[in-house]
């Protein structure tokens, strides 16, 4: 790789890190039934990035964007953020990138997807709640529940966006400057359209999970006591019924939305065949 190419590689590097910042900071006062870990729909920036510019631009991008974000909602260099989001945004967006890396197709791109903000969430999840839990910021006994919790709900609130919002703005990208993308992507974009059945799986998979564990921490104490056990008895009631709320609520709209693609599949062209595949 020539100069050119490594200051090609650093300025579109900045770029996403720059955009992917400010999108993660516009949302980071929304925040999950804990009061931690922030609704990011900007998850669909390092994921472009990843695609068109490779996986190290996206993953870096990611991991430098998303320590941007949480220090400037601090007002500070945020430790958890160094300790967890980095490592975990920067792993996330490069695996993402790899999978499809010269060998882009819709039904990859779901999988990728799936795979990819699984590995990160749950990887920030656990380095997250390990981390603050070690300066005693939350009990021990709270970090399974929590980190699960925290994965389900991260990856749930960024899997909609991922696939319904992504795949327009890339074929846009595509259809606007076609040299900016790789082949292989160029060609899936502007012939294709993502498969029907793997769409409404990968919403309405997360949809159940997120529904029956909000209908259960509702119904269940024993349910509950996972997710809310640890807390301080002042914190737990309310908390257990954020959890409830918020869980179903979220369930309930991905598993609809998926019944709406099933019904108006036809119709918005989700279902075409890929040929590529």
């Amino acid at each position: 790789m020539g100069p050119a190419a490594y200051s090609r590689r650093a300025a579109f590097t900045s770029l996403g890190a720059v955009l992917y910042a400010a999108g993660a900071y516009a949302t980071s006062y929304i925040v999950s039934p804990w009061g931690m870990g922030q609704l990011r729909p900007a998850v669909i920036i390092p994921s472009l990035f990843s695609i068109i510019f490779g996986p190290w631009v996206g993953g870096v991008s990611a991991a430098i964007g998303t320590l941007i974000a949480d220090s400037a909602k601090h007002g500070t260099l945020y430790l958890p953020s160094l300790v967890a989001a980095v490592p975990a945004n920067l792993v996330a967006f490069y695996v993402f990138g790899k999978l499809l890396e010269g060998r882009f197709n819709w039904g990859r791109f779901i999988v990728a997807s799936i795979i990819a903000l699984l590995l990160g969430n749950s990887l920030c999840a656990v380095l997250y709640t390990s981390y603050k839990a070690a300066i005693g910021a939350i009990p021990g006994q709270l970090v399974p529940g929590l980190s699960l919790g925290l994965t389900l709900w991260w990856f749930s609130t960024m899997i909609p966006f991922q696939l319904l919002a992504l795949p327009p703005l890339l074929r846009a990208l595509v259809k606007a400057i076609p040299s900016l993308a790789p082949l292989d992507v160029r060609e899936e974009c502007l012939s294709s359209e993502l498969p029907k059945r793997e769409l409404v799986l990968a919403l309405a998979s997360p949809g159940a999970i997120m529904l029956a564990i909000g209908l259960g921490v509702y119904a269940s104490q024993h349910v509950a006591w996972l997710f809310v056990g640890a807390l301080n008895p002042g914190l737990r009631e309310i908390v257990r019924m954020l959890i409830a709320t918020i869980f179903s609520a979220t369930g309930s709209i991905l598993v609809a939305g998926s019944l709406i693609l099933i019904k108006l599949g036809g119709k918005t062209g989700v279902n075409a065949a890929y040929p590529h595949s």
